[in-house]
């Protein structure tokens, strides 16, 4: 009797301890999110305050992103070593630090340098929040939350950050970089400890063989639903202004992106423990492309408003299974393998995003683009994760 209620406490303070990870972990997932997006949303006024051509202000955006991405695997490895809290904290730190630094002057060298450490805060931040996580046994629904709420941040920073454009002119969006970093780190610091870290062998032989093999298709895969749909969303705005709809419909039609995909990320990490799981993420697959499909038919309207939903839709159902196979496959070195799983979708953005905008000057106005996105998207269902590679065996 006295073994099963010791039991049923150890099980408790278990799934205490992983909802409190979760909670803590969020921030850090928050706290990237609201970085990515924040500059973009005052562009006009950025562009008049640091007297640069708007053109020049997607510059800090960039800084930021090649940093995030390139960090993704060194990121994953320290994060193994060092572990998942404290290599959060760090992350948070360079995020509050660089933007409370970006706030002495609008000055052009000075934004894009911090935004470009500002990158690997973020970068290591968001590997951080996985794994610590999966530290703490929460499962791949939390992991579904992580996701949603990472895409949160980036959709709460785009109605934050505009209303305070007011009283603080160009600083809002690093203001509220350092509001959102410090809370963040308080939450992480309160965090309960991480689960210990094993130091298993690394696989040799066949073992060794295989595990690059499912990170491949997961990768693959990652490519699919995350890299393509954020392509696809970065230019709906832009396909639906060419073809005769006002900036502000455009602009609410390609948020929708966003909304759904807050929704499915949570949805796919409780799918991601179901038997179904493996066909939830090949039908995701084919509604990605759909999705992008019927973006080609607008106007109007109703196709654009309907593809945008399924493209953020299908962009979350796969991203739990993914970050938990990437993990599985290579025991010794998790995070690192969710680095680089991460990384190939941010590394796919970077390239296709100029490639996609180029379609712009061709006939069509941009459907050639989103016509290859729809394509590469389908083609997910010739390498389609395995259910051993999600880590269902």
């Amino acid at each position: 009797m006295m073994g099963t209620v010791s039991v049923g406490a150890d099980q408790g303070r278990s799934v205490s301890a992983g909802a409190l990870a979760t909670v803590a972990a969020c921030g850090l997932g928050f706290a990237a999110g609201w970085n990515i997006s924040s500059i973009t949303t005052i562009a006009s006024s950025v562009s008049r305050d640091y007297d640069i051509p708007l053109a020049t202000v997607g510059f800090f955006t960039t800084a930021l992103f090649i940093a995030h991405a390139g960090i993704q695997l060194p990121g994953g490895q320290l994060i193994d070593r060092v572990g998942a809290k404290r290599m959060g904290l760090i992350g948070l730190s360079i995020i509050t630090v660089t933007s409370a630094l970006a706030l002495i002057a609008p000055t052009v060298w000075l934004a894009i340098v911090c935004r470009a450490v500002m990158g690997l805060g973020t970068g290591i931040s968001f590997v951080a929040g996985s794994d610590y996580i999966r530290r703490s046994g929460a499962g791949p629904l939390a992991q579904g939350v992580y996701g949603g709420i990472g895409l949160a941040g980036g959709g709460i920073a785009i109605a934050v950050v505009p209303l305070l454009e007011g009283l603080v002119h160009w600083r809002s969006p690093f203001l509220t970089a350092v509001v959102v970093g410090v809370i963040a780190m308080v939450l992480l610091a309160a965090g309960p400890p991480e689960g210990a870290r094993r130091h298993a062998a690394k696989p040799t032989g066949a073992t060794h063989e295989r595990a690059p093999v499912r990170l491949y298709r997961l990768m693959g895969m990652h490519i699919c639903s995350f890299g393509l749909s954020v392509l696809a969303s970065n230019w709906i705005v832009e396909l639906l202004k060419r073809h005769g709809e006002s900036k502000s419909t455009a602009a609410l039609v390609g948020s929708l992106t966003l909304i759904a995909g807050v929704i499915s990320r949570p949805l796919g990490g409780w799918l991601a423990a179901k038997p179904w799981c493996r066909s939830a993420i090949g039908a995701s697959v084919v509604i990605g492309a759909l999705g992008c499909g019927l973006l080609l038919l607008a106007p109007p309207l109703a196709p654009a408003i309907a593809g945008s939903l399924l493209i953020g839709f299908a962009a979350g159902i796969p991203f739990a299974s993914i970050f938990v196979g990437a993990a599985r496959a290579r025991p010794h070195a998790p995070a690192r393998s969710v680095g680089l799983t991460n990384g190939s979708g941010s590394l796919i953005i970077l390239i296709g995003s100029p490639l996609v905008g180029a379609t712009f000057s061709l006939p069509g106005a941009g459907r050639i683009g989103f016509a290859v996105i729809a394509v590469i998207w389908a083609s997910g269902l010739l390498y389609l994760p395995t259910r051993r590679e999600l880590g269902l065996e």
